[in-house]
């Protein structure tokens, strides 16, 4: 017995009906997916970049107690605290020069896979 057009059309009707809600579902959550991933990516860029800029303030001024610091007693050691903070100040040069030497070889390669993990993590 064979079926009749018409119920084999409605059924026909009915899947691709079924099939089309399926995929606008799936479209649907792809697209909250990568909403949600992007959401997430962001929000840990800036909480790292919040991170970063608190830990360098913090940062700064601990280098620049230890600085006074270290001038200060280096002066009462050569007994000129002016002799003091230049000797400071020419170690800080020192390590200025060696970075800006370094920087193409050892710097900012390390920088480029440090934010390069960070973007893919």
């Amino acid at each position: 017995m064979e079926e009749d057009p018409k119920t084999k059309v409605q059924e026909i009707k009915e899947e691709t009906k079924d099939l089309l809600e399926s995929v606008t579902d799936y479209l649907n959550t792809y697209y909250h997916l990568i909403s949600v991933t992007v959401a997430q990516k962001g929000i840990n860029i800036a909480s790292g970049a919040v991170n970063a800029v608190i830990l360098i303030i913090f940062g700064f001024f601990s280098f620049g107690f230890i600085s006074l610091g270290l001038g200060w007693w280096l002066g009462n050691l050569v007994n000129n605290r002016i002799v003091g903070f230049f000797l400071v100040a020419g170690f800080y040069i020192m390590i200025m020069i060696f970075i800006i030497i370094m920087r193409k070889n050892l710097i900012l390669p390390f920088l480029r896979n440090l934010l390069t993990k960070k973007v893919y993590e």
